[in-house]
C-alpha cells in the first residue's frame, strides 16, 4: 500500500506544478479556473485509477521492481486459455502475495500442472523459477514442486524420561 502512496504523491505534486504554470500564465481569468477545476478533479480519478489497479493482476512484463527474485512460491493460479495464466506470488523480498498475469503458454500451463500434481502427491509446494525473466531456456522447468519435507527427528540422543515414584520421599 505504500507505493499507491509514492505514486499518487507524485501524481498530486506533477498535477499541481502543472496547475500553478496555468494559473501564473497570462491568460484569461476562465482559462485559469478551467485548469484549477481539472486539477481538481484530476486528483481524485488519479487516485481511485491507482487504487483500481491495486485489485488486477500485473502483468510479469510490466515488474520494474523485483526483476532480479530468483525464485517465487506459487500459493495459487488460474488457466485462462488463449487469455493468461494468472498467478498469487509470494516473493522472498516483499512480505504480502502479489497477483501477476503470464501471457499464455500451453507448455507453461502443462508445466504448472505437472508441479501442482507432484505438490499434491508430496504435500509441499509449487515454486517458479525466474518470474520476471523471460527466458528461451526451456532444459530447466519453469515452474516446480519442492521435494517431500523430511519427518521429523526421532531425538535419538535425548535424555531418558524422568519417571516419579510416589513411595520416594522428596
Amino acid at each position: 500500500m505504500t507505493e499507491l502512496t509514492y505514486l499518487f504523491a507524485a501524481v498530486a505534486v506533477l498535477a499541481g506544478l502543472v496547475t500553478s504554470i496555468s494559473i501564473w500564465a497570462p491568460r484569461r481569468l476562465w482559462l485559469k479556473l478551467t485548469a484549477l477545476g481539472a486539477a481538481a478533479m484530476f486528483l481524485p480519478i488519479g487516485y481511485l485509477s491507482l487504487a483500481h489497479l491495486l485489485s488486477l493482476p500485473k502483468p510479469v512484463a510490466l515488474e520494474w521492481w523485483l526483476t532480479h527474485a530468483p525464485t517465487a512460491t506459487v500459493l495459487g493460479s488460474t488457466v485462462r486459455e488463449d487469455e493468461a495464466i494468472y498467478l498469487w506470488l509470494q516473493l522472498e523480498q516483499v512480505a504480502e502475495p502479489r497477483a501477476y498475469a503470464l501471457p499464455w503458454s500451453r507448455d507453461l500451463a502443462e508445466q504448472l500442472q505437472t508441479a501442482q500434481r507432484e505438490a499434491d502427491a508430496n504435500q509441499s509446494q509449487v515454486r517458479m523459477r525466474l518470474p520476471f525473466e523471460a527466458t528461451l531456456d526451456d532444459r530447466e522447468p519453469k515452474f516446480y514442486a519442492l521435494p517431500q519435507p523430511p519427518l521429523p527427528s526421532k531425538d535419538v540422543g535425548r535424555a531418558p524420561a524422568q519417571v516419579y515414584d510416589r513411595n520416594t520421599d522428596v
